[in-house]
């Protein structure tokens, strides 16, 4: 935790290097000491350590200085930093205004100059008003400050793009907490820079303004380049099936990378409990699953890269992966494990206020400010019942709303059990969205009732869909054969009336997770035919490293 800050500010540049050296000597230990030529230099930087969200202990000011005298620098300091201890150095002169000051200006000491020696007139005085202000400090927040607006999209996107990627930050939400002192005097210190909002503030004392994930991650220290130009096996996609092949594959010695545009977990990760996965009988959260797992590739040496991948091209024995920002990784294997993403919700409304009260997924960076409102979930999958427990811990009410007549055929029975035990949740059979309405956020959803062919307008401050999913395939168009649906095909699914794929050169059929590329293959949810379990797609990243290891053998 960074050192409380000691402020002096003297214009005499003399006395202020003295009783800089007098607080060093006495409390450097303990303190920052920080001094001051100026007041109004002084007020800038207490509004960058505001910005910092440093905490200052004490403000010493010089009476006599040109401009602005000790008083009022004290003064305007105090609304920036309230809880700090305050005082003035004075000449014997001036003894009745520090007197007047203590009594009407909140002034809470002061020291004749000069205050030789600082064993009886400086240190014992000090003691006693930090002693003082250390029995209501409370440690400020040391890590990332993310300023914005609940119903801000990009604000959503960066709060789940940090929960994601399991970086510790603080959100303040600059209009909840409108009438917070120390929210409002962050805005202040911030200035005009206030109205770029989402803020993201480092530290270090420097800011992103209106940022983007990309900038984020390089400036946290998430990896966006790779060390090398070329590896054994190269992973797309961060979700159980390409977690599992980068472990498996790095602890058998293949040179490993794995690309991921958002986060490690993949849709999984967004899990708010997974609860039939083997070796955990109390369950645990997708975002847990995923901090294991990175932790395991990690020790083993994988590379994991913030990144989005958008074209493939083969040179012989080269499978060459081209990034978003324009570089390019070359390896022998590539490994295709990129999930898929939620299916978009068709009604009016649904697209302009998604983040801003409608979120594809668990979203649960929202599942706190849910706390005493009505929730709805659209969707009848595991993902769905999950969902609807994690926010039924603090919605006042949660809905599920289902086309079918009940959950039997696509939820767990486990799920089904707690869902039905669970009081505040509700279950809407043959429901769909027909529309969603608000201005800037979302307020209310029209819900259409399919056995009576009725629509009912109902408020609703947030909707999280979970509608079934689609694989992001279309980079891989033209290079990796895929069904009608995005799915990319691999081994049995590639033989056609007996036939090999069109092109493939190997004296052997593909091997079962192999696409019709040699040395490309597809795991977990992104593959044609595959179970959408989290146990599958871990078993199918392993396994799949098998055929890696064949492969490689004759490259």
């Amino acid at each position: 935790m960074a050192k409380p800050i000691l402020l002096s500010v003297d214009d005499d540049s003399d006395v202020l290097r003295a009783i800089e050296r007098d607080l060093r000597s006495h409390y450097g230990a303990e303190y920052r000491v920080i001094g001051s030529d100026s007041p109004e230099g002084a007020l800038d930087l207490l509004k960058q350590l505001k910005v910092r969200n440093d905490s200052v202990a004490l403000l010493l000011a010089d009476q006599r200085m040109p401009r602005m005298d000790g008083v009022e620098f004290l003064q305007q300091a105090l609304e920036i930093f309230p809880g700090a201890k305050r005082a003035l150095l004075t000449a014997y002169a001036d003894t009745n205004a520090a007197i007047s000051a203590i009594n009407h200006a909140s002034i809470n000491y002061f020291f004749l100059k000069p205050w030789d020696p600082p064993t009886e007139h400086l240190y014992p005085q000090l003691d006693d008003l930090l002693d003082d202000w250390q029995a209501s400090f409370r440690p400020t927040f040391q890590g990332i400050r993310l300023l914005g607006t609940r119903w801000s999209p990009r604000s959503y996107e960066l709060r789940d793009f940090l929960a994601r990627n399991r970086v510790p930050y603080q959100w303040i939400d600059v209009e909840a907490s409108a009438n917070d002192p120390e929210t409002r005097r962050l805005l202040e210190a911030l200035g005009p820079e206030a109205a770029n909002l989402p803020v993201v503030l480092f530290p270090d004392g420097t800011k992103l303004l209106e940022s983007v994930p990309a900038d984020v991650a390089q400036k946290v220290g998430l990896r966006t380049r790779a060390q090398t130009s070329f590896y054994d096996l190269a992973i797309v996609g961060g979700g159980p099936a390409g977690l599992a092949a980068a472990v498996y594959g790095a602890s058998e010695g293949l040179h490993t990378v794995m690309v991921e545009r958002e986060a490690p977990g993949g849709q999984a990760g967004m899990s708010s409990r997974i609860e039939n996965y083997l070796g955990f009988p109390s369950g645990l959260s997708g975002a847990d699953l995923a901090r294991r797992a990175v932790l395991q590739a990690q020790r083993f040496g994988v590379e994991i890269l913030v990144q989005e991948a958008v074209g493939v091209r083969t040179e012989g024995p080269y499978r060459i992966m081209k990034l978003a920002d324009g570089s390019e990784i070359s390896c022998h294997a590539l490994m295709i494990a990129t999930g898929v993403q939620w299916r978009r919700l068709d009604a009016p409304g649904i697209d302009r206020l998604q983040g801003a009260g409608i979120y594809y997924g668990g979203g649960a960076t929202e599942a706190l400010s849910c706390k005493g409102e009505t929730v709805y979930v659209v969707g009848a999958a595991n993902s769905a019942g999950q969902a609807a427990m994690n926010f039924a811990r603090y919605a006042e009410r949660v809905i599920i709303l289902v086309r079918g007549e009940s959950l039997s055929s696509t939820m767990s029975q486990y799920l089904i059990d707690q869902v039905k035990e669970m009081p505040n949740i509700q279950l809407w059979t043959h429901a769909s969205v027909a529309e969603a309405h608000g201005e800037s956020h979302l307020e209310e959803i029209s819900v259409l009732c399919s056995d009576t062919n009725k629509i009912e307008r109902v408020p609703a401050s947030a909707m999280f869909i979970f509608i079934g999913a689609l694989p992001r395939t279309d980079w891989l168009a033209n290079v990796v054969e895929r069904d009608e649906r995005g799915f990319l095909l691999t081994g049995p699914d590639l033989i056609r009336d007996g036939q090999r794929p069109k092109g493939w050169a190997l004296d052997r059929d593909p091997f079962l997770l192999e696409t019709n590329v040699p040395g490309i293959f597809a795991v977990g949810d992104v593959r044609h035919g595959s179970i959408k379990r989290v146990a599958s797609g871990v078993g199918e990243g392993s396994v799949a490293v098998q055929f890696i290891h064949q492969y490689l053998s004759k490259v």
